[in-house]
């Protein structure tokens, strides 16, 4: 493995930047600034490659910017009604950083610190962190543990461990933001889309809290059940989609079984002929359309916009700790929180 530095962070803190390679032409760049995923570079149907991943070339785009690009997070992914949670009787008060809410944890998130290297291969790294009770403002103080790996049939593999000392919130996820037809190429709006969901959770308004309703996607701008562009139904006349500048929504997978490793979505960019399967074992799937993505500079002197990528984080349902129509995303004490997401890549030609 190859690697180099990815500058200095504001608390003078060395960062790294690490290299993943295959043996079928597919490499994937890490930084241990937020565990988080620089680039993710595969073969296209033209004979050459394209990086479709959106991200930064060094730790400051990634301390100055707010929108999480490529990082892990937790200890909960999403939102958190109010900034409050109970467990086991006891209130907790978080961060409250997105309209009264709790997102990804808050502004001092896992994506915000430097994590230690355990171990890493040719393909593959792991990451580790130490998380004490009340950081953040859960309970317990936590052992996190992420790997990623790089198969050579060009699969972006991502698995999470962690464990803690009191009952508290687990609920990971990554924050990489796709664009199949190369990260400087522009709006993800042309790039199909299939979710493997029959409902999704509405939102209450635009603080985007679910109302506990699951609901069915049928007849809706949500019915990606069959493959669609982006865009086809990004300006529809919904409330959802008001709601959500776009789409930001939370799709219940149609799971074969509870718990089962199974295939989320598709994805398929018509240029370049890569096609992404996201697979996962979590219940539910946030689709984000890139809403929020303000005018800025990226990578090797790109620039990005509004809707230049796409997010699909695997994950417990948003405010699913607070509402009890959902799977709570709670471990016991002791108990070893395991989780798997993966994005394989290949080429329709």
């Amino acid at each position: 493995m190859y690697k180099e530095s990815f500058g200095t962070s504001k608390r003078g803190e060395a960062v790294s930047v690490y290299l993943l390679e295959n043996k079928n032409g597919a490499s994937v760049r890490v930084t241990d600034y937020g565990a988080a995923l620089v680039s993710i570079i595969v073969p296209d149907k033209n004979g050459g490659t394209q990086d479709v991943l959106l991200g930064y070339d060094n730790v400051t785009g990634y301390e100055n910017n707010t929108c999480y690009f490529g990082a892990v997070i937790g200890r909960n992914g999403n939102r958190i009604a109010n900034a409050q949670l109970t467990i086991d009787g006891v209130a907790y008060s978080l961060d409250s950083n997105d309209n009264e809410n709790n997102l990804h944890s808050g502004e001092k998130g896992m994506d915000t610190i430097v994590w230690n290297v355990k171990e890493y291969t040719d393909n593959a790294i792991t990451f580790t962190c130490k998380s004490a009770d009340l950081e953040q403002g859960f309970p317990g103080n936590m052992d996190v543990q992420v790997t990623y790996v790089l198969t050579d049939e060009h699969a972006v593999e991502i698995h999470y461990e962690a464990v803690s000392d009191k009952d508290t919130v687990a609920n990971f996820t990554n924050h990489a933001y796709f664009n199949l037809e190369g990260h400087a190429s522009g709006n993800v709006l042309g790039q199909e889309l299939m979710l493997r969901a029959s409902h999704y959770t509405p939102v209450i308004d635009s603080k985007a809290i679910p109302t506990g309703e699951i609901a069915p996607v049928a007849g809706t701008p949500m019915d990606f059940t069959t493959a669609k562009t982006i865009g086809r139904d990004m300006e529809a006349d919904d409330t959802q989609i008001k709601y959500g500048g776009g789409f930001d929504h939370n799709f219940v997978l149609d799971k074969e079984e509870k718990g089962a490793f199974e295939l989320m979505a598709e994805a398929y960019a018509p240029g370049t002929g890569i096609v992404m399967e996201a697979y996962t074992d979590r219940p539910g799937v946030q689709f984000y359309s890139g809403n929020f993505i303000t005018t800025q500079d990226g990578k090797q002197g790109a620039v990005y916009g509004k809707r230049q990528g796409f997010c699909l984080e695997s994950q417990f349902f948003p405010n699913s700790v607070n509402e009890p129509k959902f799977e709570a995303p709670i471990i016991k004490a002791g108990e070893v929180y395991r989780s798997k997401t993966s994005y394989q890549f290949r080429v329709k030609k």
